[in-house]
């Protein structure tokens, strides 16, 4: 079975994917839609495929999924109407940005049938998911505690901070979802604390650009995230996961994996140097997910419920940092 997709969005986000379903055997790029039409025909000349309307593709015949890749708030009215159009759904996160939106968004795909599968990719990086392997076949023993470290090199453009939903939720909300990944137990309290050191004018625009959270479970186990919009060495991106009976972790990802020696000391290359390259083998995993979870006519690895779940933890750590208290989950979630 080859599936057919359209691609929503051809922006960055939108050109990973274009690559990776025209890199998937099982996959074919039919059509791609932007609200700028010279993204969509440079997509389109890049990978063969046509330049649509969303209109057109969602009443396409010969298209059967889709992938939205547009700005956050749109993605819940995409979902609902291409679910009411039969199509399989691929969304980038979050759903929307208020759990009263995604909770009635998922309700609709949900009665429609649909499949959706909510983009978190960085559980379909191969070290991530060996780290996850460790841990599922007891190497570690119990979890105990996680560490996930997550630096980008540079802050985003200004416009980006100002529609994105802050810190916690466009940045932390992947880390929130590894969390509930690798410590299999749904954290119940967040403590976050959040400064502004890398760009006043990020502080200015009500967002933070340096946090720390700790994500506490019913049975005691931790997650500590720490996030920071600078990283001047390159994306920062490493996992720790401490157990009753050892430790598994997965370290940076290098430009070249050597290491030189001299009289002057050890050096190694340059850190990846932002999520396009870092994931790339991630974001190929994800679509071949969708792909399989589609042909077999099962749930996707990562669901609207997982992105709900993730955000509900976003919307904690907000409230954490500005009361400087623990928050309850079901304080947000209701």
């Amino acid at each position: 079975m080859t599936l057919r997709f359209g691609l929503l969005g051809a922006g960055r986000i939108g050109k990973v994917h274009a690559r990776a379903i025209t890199g998937d055997a099982d996959a074919r790029l039919v059509a791609v839609a932007d609200a700028m039409p010279a993204a969509a025909e440079a997509v389109a000349a890049q990978y063969g495929c046509e330049v649509r309307t969303i209109e057109a593709i969602e009443a396409a015949g010969d298209i059967d999924a889709v992938v939205i890749c547009t700005p956050t708030d749109t993605h819940a009215d995409l979902i609902e109407r291409f679910a009411r159009a039969g199509k399989a759904i691929f969304c980038e996160k979050p759903v929307d940005l208020s759990l009263r939106r995604v909770r009635d968004c998922l309700a609709v795909a949900d009665g429609a049938g649909a499949t959706l599968m909510v983009g978190f990719n960085r559980r379909f990086d191969p070290d991530f998911a060996a780290v996850k392997a460790a841990i599922d076949a007891g190497t570690i023993g119990a979890v105990e505690m996680v560490t996930i470290t997550s630096r980008d090199p540079a802050a985003p453009p200004y416009d980006y901070i100002t529609r994105s939903g802050g810190i916690f939720r466009d940045m932390t909300i992947h880390d929130f979802d590894m969390a509930r990944w690798l410590l299999g137990e749904e954290p119940e309290t967040v403590l976050a604390a959040a400064s502004v050191l890398v760009d006043p004018k990020i502080g200015e625009l009500g967002d933070y650009d340096s946090v720390n959270v700790i994500l506490r479970t019913a049975s005691g186990r931790q997650a500590i995230i720490t996030n920071s919009r600078r990283a001047s060495y390159g994306y920062d991106q490493r996992i720790e996961v401490h157990g009753s009976l050892g430790a598994v972790s997965a370290q940076n990802t290098h430009e070249a994996r050597i290491e030189v020696a001299t009289a002057t000391g050890f050096a190694r290359p340059p850190l990846l140097d932002f999520f396009m390259s870092r994931y790339t083998a991630a974001y190929a995993a994800e679509i071949a997910a969708f792909i399989a979870a589609v042909r077999d006519r099962r749930a996707p690895p990562t669901t609207g419920e997982d992105g709900l779940r993730a955000l509900a933890l976003a919307d904690a750590a907000v409230l954490s940092a500005t009361e400087g208290r623990a928050v309850r989950v079901s304080e947000v979630l209701g």
